[in-house]
């Protein structure tokens, strides 16, 4: 028996759960005073008396009978202990039953949800409340006659050649007749009770006001959005030319009425739903089908029938009524199915009166929750509840996914309901406290406390339908894994528009006005890569002469994610970010707070050892510190990149390889952290204010730009996947072991789409931008520094609209994680005739510089059409050195700092021509993002995508602009390259 193990697995002491007697507390109060406000209008003041008092007498009774059993159970024996709780248990139940039975209404309502929870109740009552579902009292036949020949305007006797006096069923709203037309057809007539409607609006009415009052004296249990929602659906419900309609409606959808070769999807499913013959607002006839019901187990055994294989194919028929359709019944109770005695037994899905409709967005929404759910991927739950309408009053995605992943649980049999049960409570209770030390509250503030800021009711519905299947598959004693048998479906309605690409039609390329004739002919190559399955989600990007001459965003967010991709969507961009982060170094050598030459050691406590001590910053800037393997956080743990202060504090205690400035070797990663303990050590401040200050305020790019992303933004994320037809054509650095190759290359995109690693401070690595974003930067390095005007109108929404600013703790809060070292030991270790080495102030170089070429606007070749709606508000200089571009490349003065004939400047990746001629600068990163300028022509273009490849659609893109504008060619982009910029 179930109340034997109840008891039995808390050793014997009801008592000692306490949490079960605070859910009893809870329930019962709530019961008190919810059932002892119904009825208020529409049966006057005394019988609402009568009632008031019948309801708090048997919530009282039922509450003394368990407390009396709590305190009886401490002076019997162990062994009897069971016995006593399953007779409580089956008391009680029988009260509660009674007293629904004698309510009707919205109270039937209740008790058939409750009837479902076999998981989470004891067994008596789902063994009573189980009638409430098609077992209640009948009305008088007399009754249900009269209301036949008043909705259908005609006699019995005209209508039917039999109707059977009995009813097969009675429930809440209606009870079910079997009849004969007129024609010989057998059919089922289902009745509305008379006045049904009147109880059923006043109960709806009523229970508002009660959860009103709940709401205002507890707030964490505000349950408007889900007592508006059934407000709003339960009307219909009593209109059965509605339900008639409905029921068509998912025959048609699921196919019912088509044969196996019809329906060629994998996704079909094989159900019967009955024809409808007639309908009126309160009489609806259909077809007869004879079935065995759900809760006849022994019929079910005596014609063999597959318990497990109906309950699955249940699941599957609301999988594809939500994901697939957008249309789907409300109420599958046991009640509403029956089994079909024929082999093969199907499960025929009946009562349509409660459906929901759902809009695309918010069907593709729920099928990324559910996704999201099954992969552990809390970037995507974040942003389904976003997209949903569901806002959470604090940031915890661990709780939010955990929360989830209870929600989408497999099912468990009705034995397992303690368990269940406790599990429920333990997690709650773990997730208020974590609430509670996130939020400081105290232990009265945390019980008041909601987490949830707003619930859409247009998923009220939908949580009833997963609680109500498990609570069936419980009943029916199997276990059903619902992310096996729902996934296809949420799977099917994702990948359906973004597996045809641009044949979907032009909304596949956001609608955007052309800024000229070259982003007219780039649009036709993207829909060209994107019919052959080349792009999935991709931004382009290109200043000339300061000024916007394209702005293209086009595809989809994700292979998961169909939304299409926006000019201010966030992509993660890999080591484009070196490009933002050697950026951030410039500033802070032009602010005087740094130099060059200087030794990494008198900046960074603790960096000068371990043979380190000759490092010097433009050793680090140019990839020959000797410390590109430093250590290998993807091999030892993947997300030991997450943890600044850990990374920084290995890089302190590494030795170099190699001599520093003696080999230049890509510091993929380690790049990232050296910059970054220079620039926090150097300025006292968080690199993310650093960003802020150096970059995203003065080019106005707010919300765009980010080096670890702030709460908030997951909405605008693209999602990265592999191109996985190039794997075997992605070559990396030497410092990757070969074997690592293919490890390596299908992991980096689930472990950067990881919320730790998005949100984690990684300068050579995790960088976030909009291709926009990143062209407005490069196009103000290829000035000098020079502010461009206001970015193009056309592109919406504006460049820099985004008012989420992050919030960073001080650098105190830093420096306590540090064991105490702040940043004044900077100081303290500084020479102290610390000066600025002066390379920028106005001394001229020895050679030809490529600064002197950004006044040479008589370059500006290809035609372009500029809008007229620019302004030239608020230009200023991000830099003050004259010499900034030989900075950046490390050229003319600059020269001495960097290896000779090296791939890398200061920080910069150098960008040749086909001569071999310096052109430029930038950065590209693994899987084809990349952001670069031509200083001579005025011109920068970034490219930011989601399918990562080897880099050729990076390529193709590249060489026609650069062919439309008739401006060199970068080397990099050539065909004869091996597109090394793709790993850079």
């Amino acid at each position: 028996m179930l109340n034997s193990r109840f008891c039995r697995n808390t050793s014997g002491s009801f008592q000692s759960n306490r949490w079960w007697s605070v859910a009893l507390d809870c329930v019962l109060s709530f019961f008190v005073r919810l059932l002892a406000s119904i009825q208020r209008v529409s049966m006057g003041w005394g019988n609402i008396y009568r009632r008031r008092m019948k309801v708090f007498s048997v919530a009282i009774i039922i509450y003394l009978d368990y407390k009396s059993v709590q305190q009886r159970e401490k002076w019997i024996k162990k062994s009897k202990v069971p016995a006593l709780w399953e007779k409580a248990h089956e008391r009680n139940a029988k009260r509660v039953l009674n007293l629904i039975v004698e309510l009707e209404g919205l109270w039937v309502k209740m008790g058939q949800y409750l009837s479902t929870r076999a998981d989470v109740l004891p067994q008596a009552y789902i063994s009573l409340l189980t009638q409430l579902q098609d077992s209640l009292p009948p009305r008088p036949l007399q009754e249900v006659c009269r209301t036949i020949e008043r909705e259908l305007g005609h006699s019995m006797e005209v209508l039917f050649t039999d109707f059977s006096d009995e009813p097969l069923a009675t429930a809440s709203i209606a009870q079910v007749h079997r009849a004969t037309l007129a024609n010989g057809q057998d059919v089922v007539v289902k009745v509305q009770h008379n006045g049904i409607r009147e109880i059923i609006l006043e109960d709806l009415k009523n229970a508002k006001s009660i959860v009103d009052w709940i709401a205002w004296a507890e707030p964490q249990y505000n349950f408007n959005p889900m007592i508006d929602e059934w407000c709003k659906e339960a009307p219909r419900e009593l209109d059965f030319n509605i339900e008639a309609e409905n029921t068509r409606t998912v025959s048609k959808n699921l196919g019912c009425k088509k044969t196996n070769d019809e329906v060629r999807s994998d996704n079909r499913v094989d159900v019967l739903i009955p024809d409808i013959i007639q309908s009126s607002e309160s009489v609806l006839i259909l077809e007869y089908m004879d079935g065995i019901r759900l809760n006849d187990v022994e019929s079910l055994d005596v014609f063999g029938v597959d318990k497990q294989k109906i309950v699955e194919e249940i699941t599957r028929a609301y999988a594809h009524q939500i994901y697939v359709d957008g249309f789907f019944n409300g109420d599958p109770h046991p009640g509403n199915f029956l089994v079909s005695k024929e082999p093969p037994h199907r499960p025929i899905l009946l009562d349509f009166g409660l459906t929901k409709k759902l809009s695309h967005p918010l069907k593709q929404a729920l099928a990324k929750m559910f996704l999201a759910s099954a992969e552990g991927d809390q970037v995507a739950l974040l942003s389904a509840f976003a997209e949903m309408g569901l806002k959470l009053r604090l940031d915890l995605p661990d709780q939010a996914m955990s929360v989830a992943s209870l929600f989408f649980r497999s099912s468990t049999p009705s034995n397992e309901a303690l368990k269940t049960l406790k599990s429920l409570n333990d997690q709650r209770t773990q997730n208020m406290k974590v609430i509670q030390e996130k939020m400081q509250l105290t232990p009265k503030e945390v019980k008041r406390f909601n987490p949830v800021d707003a619930f859409p009711g247009d998923i009220v519905i939908f949580a009833r339908v997963i609680n109500l299947l498990r609570g069936l598959s419980s009943t029916m004693n199997v276990q059903i894994v619902y992310l096996d048998i729902m996934r296809p479906f949420a799977e099917s309605v994702l990948l359906g528009s973004i597996s045809r690409g641009p044949t979907v039609g032009s909304s596949w390329i956001h609608d955007s006005p052309v800024h000229s004739d070259v982003e007219s002919k780039l649009r036709k190559l993207l829909i060209e890569l994107g019919n052959i399955q080349k792009i999935l989600g991709i931004q382009v990007c290109a200043y000339k002469d300061g000024k916007v001459i394209i702005d293209t965003a086009a595809g989809v967010l994700g292979r998961y994610d169909p939304r299409p991709v926006q000019p201010d969507s966030l992509f993660p961009v890999f080591s484009v970010t070196k490009g933002v982060t050697a950026g951030m170094i410039q500033w802070l050598v032009d602010q005087r707070k740094l130099q060059f030459d200087q030794t990494v050691g008198d900046i960074w406590p603790g960096f000068g050892s371990n043979g380190k001590e000759t490092i010097k910053v433009h050793h680090v800037l140019n990839h020959t510190a000797g410390l590109h393997n430093a250590f290998d956080p993807i091999g030892e743990n993947p997300l030991l990149i997450c943890d600044w202060d850990e990374c920084l504090k290995r890089i302190a205690n590494s030795s170099p390889e190699t001599e520093p400035g003696s080999q230049q070797s890509y510091h993929y990663l380690t790049f990232g952290w050296l910059c970054g303990g220079i620039l926090e050590y150097a300025s006292g401040k968080k690199l993310q204010a650093i960003l802020e200050e150096s970059i995203v305020k003065p080019l106005k790019i707010d919300g765009e730009l980010y080096i670890g992303i702030p709460p908030g933004v997951e909405s605008r994320l693209a999602t990265l996947t592999l191109d996985t037809d190039e794997l075997n054509k992605i070559e990396l650095p030497s410092t990757f072991q070969p074997v690592k190759i293919f490890q390596i290359a299908t992991s980096l995109p689930v472990l950067f789409n990881t919320l730790n690693v998005r949100r984690a401070i990684i300068p050579a690595a995790n960088g976030h931008c909009s291709a926009r974003a990143l062209a407005r930067y490069y196009a103000a390095l290829a000035d000098g520094g020079l502010v461009p005007p206001p970015h193009s109108s056309l592109s919406q929404p504006p460049l820099g609209s985004h008012t989420h600013v992050p919030q960073f703790s001080s650098v105190n809060d830093t420096t306590k994680k540090r064991k105490g070292k702040d940043v004044a030991a900077t100081e303290k270790l500084k020479p102290k005739d610390h000066k600025e080495k002066k390379l920028y102030d106005g001394r001229e170089s020895s050679t030809e510089s490529l600064a002197r070429l950004v006044n040479d606007t008589s370059s500006s070749a290809g035609k372009t059409e500029i809008s007229s709606n620019d302004h030239q508000d608020d230009i200023h200089n991000m830099f003050s050195n004259s010499r900034i571009h030989d900075a950046f490349m490390g050229t003319g003065d600059y020269s001495d700092l960097v290896l000779p004939d090296g791939k890398f400047g200061l920080g910069f990746k150098r960008v040749t021509s086909d001569d071999g001629s310096l052109v430029g600068f930038g950065h590209s990163g693994l899987g084809g993002s990349t952001g670069f300028c031509d200083i001579k022509n005025r011109f920068s273009i970034a490219i930011t995508l989601n399918k990562m490849s080897m880099g050729g659609v990076t390529a193709n893109i590249i060489r026609l602009v650069c062919s439309e504008l008739n401006i060199p060619l970068p080397k990099d982009f050539s065909l004869s390259s091996g597109m090394d910029p793709v790993i850079n």
